[in-house]
């Protein structure tokens, strides 16, 4: 934990001293901003997101219709728009472009090597390819990471700690729209499963009803468990899953907090609205001359437990006292 903190500290005083130099250059034309996020544009977490951002970007100086234009795409977790919206993105040619999601940010990546790209909610920048190495991005794309592979033992050992008879656990994910093809988290996982002596179940969906499956074979037999892994797809069908965990009286995890708020059991990941609004920064600094190449990736800096205590209740789960102490937010 010492070194990743320090790492953190690393990363975020060399880009602090971007600012004195990369300010000096004075907007004095529109800018036009691309965005291509794979939520839903109807999502009001997906629109708080986006706010978060703008809002940062007029408090840097950049305010949409005035000194920049922006061009925002909403590809709602579905692969096919989200190609279709990074060749139209790129094809309009922005100053950068900032997106969400490792689906969208590989489908940016594959149109331009050029158009500087600031990335948000990726989970391995270096494995999928983004990034030589968070240090030094070493191309035109850069931005902020949003998960470690070691949160896959760490959900597993949360649900075991608030659902202790669990044995059976599958991590659902989409593998067209997920970090690693839904690998970067399964190796963590896998071995905390053994180490608790539980039984891991890797299980892609691409769709409703492969969601519905998944969820059916894990209630129909007690002791089922489940971890939903963050990426553009869950977030998107976060309403299908939640109500079939409720049904078939599935208790689950989540790594992104709007998934308790929404009626989930437990969620543990970083502050997305906080990353989105960091990633500001990076734009406005490119806007002033900055390179990508030279913007070290960044690490999240903001956690948050959430625990829905009327899902619990509905499980028929009591919560630990313990696990309370820890919480971020509790809802009743």
């Amino acid at each position: 934990m010492m070194k990743r903190r320090a790492f953190i500290t690393l990363l975020g005083g060399a880009a602090a001293s971007w600012p004195l130099a990369a300010r000096a250059q004075q907007a004095d034309r529109m800018r036009r901003i691309g965005v291509l996020t794979g939520y839903d544009e109807s999502d009001p977490e997906g629109k708080a997101y986006l706010s978060g951002f703008m809002q940062r970007l007029a408090e840097l100086g950049w305010t949409d219709g005035h000194n920049v234009r922006m061009h925002v795409r909403w590809a709602a977790g579905n692969v096919d728009r989200i190609r279709t919206f990074a060749k139209e993105l790129v094809g309009l040619q922005p100053e950068t472009i900032l997106t969400s999601g490792t689906a969208v940010t590989a489908a940016i990546h594959r149109e331009t090597q050029t158009v500087p790209i600031v990335f948000t909610v990726v989970g391995d920048p270096v494995g999928d390819g983004f990034v030589t190495s968070l240090h030094r991005p070493g191309g035109n794309i850069t931005g902020f990471a949003s998960q470690e592979g070691a949160m896959g033992s760490k959900w597993l050992e949360l649900l075991t700690e608030i659902a202790p008879d669990v044995k059976r656990i599958a991590m659902i994910f989409n593998p067209e729209t997920a970090p690693g093809r839904g690998s970067y988290f399964q190796s963590s996982f896998e071995a905390a499963a053994r180490s608790l002596k539980v039984e891991p179940i890797a299980a892609p969906v691409h769709s409703d009803a492969e969601i519905e499956m998944i969820m059916t074979s894990l209630g129909r037999e007690p002791r089922g468990g489940l971890i939903v892994m963050p990426e553009n797809f869950t977030s998107v069908h976060r309403a299908r899953i939640i109500s079939t965990a409720a049904r078939d009286k599935v208790p689950a995890v989540y790594g992104t907090s709007v998934l308790a708020r929404d009626g989930g059991l437990l969620s543990y990941g970083p502050d997305y609205r906080d990353i989105f609004r960091r990633a500001a920064l990076y734009v406005d600094l490119i806007l002033r001359g900055a390179k990508p190449a030279d913007l070290p990736v960044q690490l999240p800096v903001k956690f948050e437990m959430v625990i829905n205590l009327k899902t619990a209740k509905a499980l028929g789960l009591d919560v630990p006292p313990t696990l309370l102490a820890r919480t971020d937010e509790v809802i009743e």
